[in-house]
């Protein structure tokens, strides 16, 4: 009998620091694979290289409306893109006409 109070007393002793080390893999597992975790960093670092992939395309993208915009600023708008804009909204162009896209 007093071995076997001996031994309750051994494993209620160390459940405690048990239960501590399991939840401390816990969150050390979590910190390794988790999904803001040390493996994640090559997903978040491939993501970074093709977000700034896109958004240089979209800064030229931007460049290029910008540019347009300018052309058609009403103070000195050009005349061959005013008259290309208008022919191709209003359906206004005939079937032998030949356009000629800019750069």
């Amino acid at each position: 009998m007093a071995q076997l109070a001996k031994l309750r007393f051994l494993l209620g002793s160390a459940l405690m620091p048990a239960i501590a080390l399991v939840l401390l893999m816990l969150f050390i597992a979590y910190a390794i694979i988790g999904p803001n975790g040390i493996l994640a960093w090559g997903d978040y670092s491939r993501q970074l290289k093709q977000r700034q992939a896109e958004l240089k395309m979209l800064q030229s993208h931007k460049a290029a409306l910008e540019n347009r915009v300018k052309l058609l600023d009403p103070r000195k708008v050009d005349p061959d893109m005013a008259d290309e804009l208008v022919r191709k909204e209003l359906g206004v162009t005939h079937p032998d006409e030949v356009v000629v896209p800019m750069k």
